[in-house]
């Protein structure tokens, strides 16, 4: 998949991926701070990502884990924060939603804690999710 705008670029060429650039951002999140290194890149190994690039700079990310079929859980968003406000985290998610892998998935899902605003904008909504963590 790719998709230009202008000077940007939304990609899921594994190719791209400047995976120094997502483990530093990640490791910046709230919800991935204590995330390894080798942890993130075996997420990303076992998952479908999109990235985002301003000419050859990534600027944003965002992964899939899904079966293809029932469930696709959107995961690890991000832009970088030169980029927030510019209606790239909103592309971004759209472009993620709308992958060819998981644009007719029946059920499509996503956690935040801060950015409900921009998900609703691309269909999603304030339902409770219930999670079990392991050790």
């Amino acid at each position: 998949m790719e998709i230009r705008q202008g000077a940007y670029l939304i990609t899921d060429n594994k190719d791209r991926i400047d995976i120094d650039f997502v483990v530093s951002s990640l490791q910046t999140t709230y919800w991935a701070t204590n995330r390894q290194r080798e942890i993130i890149i075996d997420s990303i190994d076992n998952s479908i990502f999109i990235s985002l690039f301003k000419g050859t700079e990534q600027i944003g990310f965002s992964r899939i884990v899904t079966d293809k079929v029932t469930f696709a859980w959107i995961a690890d968003v991000f832009i970088d924060e030169r980029y927030r406000e510019t209606g790239l985290g909103k592309w971004l998610v759209q472009s993620t939603t709308d992958h060819p892998s998981i644009k007719n998935v029946l059920l499509q899902l996503l956690k935040t804690r801060d950015a409900h605003g921009l998900y609703e904008q691309s269909g999603f909504t304030r339902d409770e999710c219930l999670t079990k963590r392991n050790k």
